[in-house]
Parts: C-alpha cells; structure tokens; sequence
C-alpha cells in the first residue's frame, strides 16, 4: 500500500521528469555528506535540481510522465540531476565538479530529448561549447564574406581618398 508520502514523491519527480531538458544519471557511491552538499549546492546555483531517488519510485515517476526510457538510465544507487535550460549546462556543470574536487561520482547515462546518452556521450557533451557560444560563432562566420566583400569594394575608394590626402598635403608645403 503506498503511503501519501511516497505519492507525493513519485508526483514531485513526474513533474521533473516532464520539464527537464536533460535528466543526468549519477552512481553518488562513497560519497560523504559534505561532498554531496557541495555538489547539491554547485548544482543549484547553476539551476540543476539533484536529487537521490529511490528506483522504484523513479520508476513509477518516468511511466507517469510519459518518459519511460528513464527507467534504463536508474539502476542501483543512482542520483539525478535535471536540467531545465540549456542541456550542456547541467553536464558541463556536473564534469567541473567531478575534476575540481577528484569526486568517486560517476556518470552513468542521461535523458535528453527522448533519447538515451551513454555515459561517453554524456563526457562529449560536456566539452561542447554553449548553445550562445555557437549562435555566437556562426554568426561570426556568416558576416565574414560579407565583411570581406565591403573591405574589397570600399578599397578602391579609400585608396583613391588617401592618395588625394597625399597630394593635398604636398600642395600645403
């Protein structure tokens, strides 16, 4: 018989599950408590909730939010981190906490989009440049030719402005 508190979890991870971005999967094994209240605090002030989750219950939640496929990723002791912007944040997030503190968390898989991530693919993702770094550098790449093309046709002019600078200069003296 489920008791209202294991309802209200189940109901409280479903909505996660439903507004995430990306769902990360971690083994938090070994793990002492400070650490773990320095990841949770990393993680919240780049908003990413993380939270250890019973499997059973996760389970339920992923059925009740129509993302079944989380189930693959919740195996053993497993905590998730749900992302709800930018999908590499929360990874990229996770990764730097892992190197600056030489962390035993470990990365077992994500949810992304309705599609599994490997654990490799996870570490991939990390390296990723941001979603405003991309726009950013394609932008940059688009406006080149045409930039290009302004210097090319605009130095014909500017020569020509510079030469009779020159010979204005030289009637002066």
């Amino acid at each position: 018989m489920p008791t209202a508190r294991k309802i209200g979890l189940v109901n409280e991870m479903r909505g996660w599950m439903e507004q995430c971005t990306i769902a990360i999967s971690t083994d938090f094994t070994g793990l002492g408590v400070t650490e773990m209240t320095a990841l949770r605090r990393t993680l919240r002030e780049k908003g990413v909730q993380f939270s250890v989750v019973k499997n059973t219950l996760a389970h339920l939640a992923a059925d009740a939010a129509g993302r079944p496929a989380i189930k693959d990723i919740v195996q053993g002791p497993t905590g998730i981190a749900f992302g709800y912007g930018d999908p590499t944040e929360p990874v990229r997030a996770l990764a730097e906490f892992m190197k600056n503190k030489r962390s035993s968390l470990t990365i077992k898989g994500a949810f992304m989009e309705e599609r599994m991530l490997t654990a490799g693919e996870v570490d991939t993702l990390a390296t990723l440049p941001s979603k405003e770094e991309l726009i950013a550098r394609l932008m940059g790449r688009l406006q080149w030719p045409v930039s290009g093309l302004v210097q090319v046709l605009n130095a014909p002019i500017s020569g020509l402005a510079r030469l009779l600078q020159r010979h204005a200069e030289g009637m002066e003296q």
